[in-house]
């Protein structure tokens, strides 16, 4: 009896051993140390370190939903494998907020799709053609992204999305706080830009979708496409070419990759705005450090090969060798790579980008012999070169007040990396000629050499970026015809290969200038030039043909657009008729009619939210007709109303002949529009073949701008 009892008693306590087991491995799968650091498609330093274990099973898997479906219905269905990670990503993301109105959004999403939507909420329909399904569509091709879709003027987030924006760019949430719908957030089409440099200042990239513009059936969807993406230090430029003002550029971040070898530690840089990459090897682990800490970038990637010591081990740590690089990759987000560290790299940054496969990346490396080593991380720390509270920057003591952005970093960055020796011989010797220069100087226009690669491999530069360039050539060109200047743009050639990898010929860099700035000159319409005026009219109001006109007028030369300049004077000319004949007798009445109070008052106004000019006015309708003038027009006056058909208010008018012709020269102005960003664009592609000349030039004259202002600072001092 007593050996029955002991085999029963064996069995159930080893049924509780598998059991309990069973639960400790499902657990250990969670709680173990990652066998691989997994960074998240946006770098940032305000994300801890996200990691994706590929040893749990799918069994684990569905096991772990249906546990966490008893404790929160979100919860709905176990998402497809390859979202996985990404879903948990972004739960882990939106659990780190801190306001509480992202709080409260967050409880209303769910972790079964990319969008983190509920279907069971208002307005969560995932239903195929619905616009929830067509932005889940869009958002699992850029996962890791912040997905912005185009609703008529505005452009909306929702689940994940929308908790991102409210916490990060300051939104409210649309509809308020209410429990019943989905978490959504929006801006409208004018705040986009600023909305963006929130998300992308904090890290995050953010994916535009834009609809189709042009008529559609009624009661038909319209149609949308992935217009572009801000990334940190790559911002959106889609629809530029149309705008009529600058765009600010900021510092662009590359996408960075580390190795090691016998050599030493290795660096990769790769820039997705100018399609180029760079490499430098036989660094040391200081010098490395300092690289890092003075350079912003997108991703880091760490080489397998930082794991491997001298013996063949794998030993990575906070202790031995290597130790200051894990200190310093440690608080950052990274991602381990294996295999040819360039290959991987490129191809790393083509998924991150959306680029296709075949587009390639020039190799803008310049050979590191005779090349002193770069500054030691103390010394940069001490001469204010890495940003440190209580040390002042020794930049701010070499260069003039007025001196900032471009040519300040290019000084920065030959202190941090001194070039060759040959590279500074020719720095020192045009800082010499320079300071006994007698001639007047040119403006030294300083574009970035990124921002103008971006922008023409679009083809998004407007009117304001070509005048831009057209000056910074002819810069150049006026230096080679003054001996004195010619002498310094000569020496100037090799510190610019140096920082742009590219080997131009001085003969070639000012024969390319000339026929740029001529290709330009003979498109853009240029400061000086007066053959544009805004069409006039002495009864409606200025500011109406100004607004119109101005979206188009005043980018290129009227040679190229005389059909499109007749067509819209021509419907300018109709429009003025129009409004004179069934506008101003009743404005003649009104006046005729003049009561110092509680009289009829009537005026053309221009109703800028509507972009119509239409009559307003009250108390003009005669109580007796009796024939008198301005009766007949007061009677085909009809209410105004709004692109949806709304009427506008009690005392805004108009006519059917008025409508047609406000239609006509919209239309016509709208053609005009079209053909001039045709015209930009198609100068963009004619300009392809000369990036590489562009971006020399430009590299070239903020070389200039920053060692002349260098001088003029050491010649004040002495």
């Amino acid at each position: 009896m007593l050996l029955k009892t002991s085999n029963a008693m064996s069995r159930l306590t080893a049924k509780n051993v598998v059991v309990s087991v069973s639960g400790w491995r499902y657990l250990f799968h969670f709680l173990r140390p990652p066998l691989h650091r997994y960074c998240c498609s946006v770098s940032s330093p305000h994300f801890p370190i996200t990691w994706r274990s590929d040893q749990i099973h799918c069994f684990n898997r569905r096991k772990l939903y249906a546990t966490s479906a008893i404790t929160n219905r979100h919860l709905e269905s176990v998402p497809e494998e390859k979202s996985y990670a990404h879903i948990m990503w972004w739960k882990e993301t939106v659990e780190r907020s801190r306001k509480p109105s992202s709080i409260k959004l967050v409880k209303r999403l769910t972790y079964s799709n990319l969008l983190g939507v509920n279907s069971d909420l208002r307005n969560g329909s995932l239903k195929e053609g619905t616009l929830n399904w067509e932005m889940l569509q869009f958002k699992s091709r850029f996962p890791r992204e912040v997905l912005l879709c185009r609703v008529g003027e505005f452009y909306e987030a929702v689940g994940f999305d929308a908790c991102i924006l409210v916490e990060y760019a300051g939104l409210n949430p649309c509809g308020g706080l209410r429990s019943d719908g989905i978490p959504k957030a929006g801006c409208p089409v004018m705040n986009l830009r600023q909305t963006l440099d929130d998300l992308t200042s904090n890290g995050f990239s953010v994916c535009i979708v834009e609809e189709v513009q042009g008529p559609t059936q009624a009661r038909s969807r319209k149609s949308r496409f992935i217009s572009g993406h801000a990334h940190p230090g790559n911002p959106y430029v889609f629809g530029l070419v149309g705008d009529d003002h600058d765009l600010d550029f900021p510092e662009p971040m590359p996408v960075v990759g580390i190795s090691h070898s016998a050599k030493g530690y290795c660096i990769t840089s790769v820039m997705e705005t100018t399609k180029t990459y760079s490499t430098e090897d036989g660094l040391t682990e200081e010098a490395l450090v300092t690289k890092l800490r003075t350079t912003l970038c997108h991703h880091l990637f760490l080489h397998t090969s930082l794991k491997n010591n001298s013996s063949g081990t794998s030993r990575w740590g906070e202790f031995g060798n290597g130790g200051l690089l894990w200190g310093e990759c440690n608080a950052r987000n990274y991602e381990w790579l294996d295999g040819d560290l360039t290959n991987e790299l490129l191809s790393k940054v083509k998924e991150i980008y959306g680029l296709d496969l075949n587009v390639t990346f020039r190799n803008a490396t310049v050979a590191s012999e005779n090349r002193p080593r770069p500054l030691h991380l103390g010394t940069a720390t001490q001469i204010g070169a890495i940003p440190t509270e209580g040390i002042p920057s020794l930049l701010k003591v070499l260069l003039p007040a007025h001196c900032t952005g471009l040519p300040v970093l290019y000084i920065r960055n030959l202190l941090l990396n001194p070039p060759a020796y040959e590279i500074a011989s020719n720095i020192q010797q045009a800082c010499r000629l320079m300071m006994s220069v007698t001639c007047s100087l040119p403006e030294f226009t300083c574009v970035s050499s990124s921002k103008l690669a971006k922008l023409l491999e679009l083809r998004e530069a407007n009117h304001v970026e070509f005048c831009r360039i057209k000056t910074m050539l002819d810069e150049i060109l006026q230096m080679n015809k003054h001996n004195e200047l010619a002498q310094i743009l000569h020496l100037l050639i090799d510190p610019t290969w140096e920082a742009t990898g590219l080997k131009v010929d001085f003969d070639l860099l000012v024969n390319e200038c000339k026929n740029v700035s001529s290709t330009i000159g003979e498109l853009i319409f240029l400061d000086g030039e007066s053959d544009q005026k805004t069409s006039s009219s002495s009864i409606i109001p200025k500011d109406f043909f100004e607004d119109t006109e101005s979206l188009w007028k005043g980018r290129v030369k009227r040679v190229h657009l005389e059909e499109a300049y007749a067509e819209v004077e021509s419907a300018a000319d109709a429009l003025s008729l129009v409004v004179t004949e069934d506008f101003l007798p009743i404005i003649s009445r009104v006046k005729a009619m003049n009561a110092p109070l509680g009289g009829p008052k009537g005026e053309i106004l221009y109703a800028r939210d509507h972009q119509a000019v239409w009559f307003k006015g009250k108390r003009f309708i005669p109580s007796v007709w009796a024939g008198t003038p301005g009766e007949d027009q007061i009677k085909r006056l009809k209410p105004a109303v709004d692109s949806k058909g709304k009427k506008v208010g009690d005392e805004w008018f108009t006519t059917m002949n008025v409508e047609k012709a406000l239609a006509r020269y919209h239309e016509a102005n709208a053609k005009a529009k079209l053909e001039v960003l045709q015209l930009l664009r198609g100068l963009s592609s004619a300009l392809q073949t000369k990036i590489n000349i562009i971006v020399f030039a430009s590299m070239l004259v903020i070389i200039a701008k920053a060692l002349f202002a260098l001088v003029r600072s050491v010649n004040l001092l002495m």
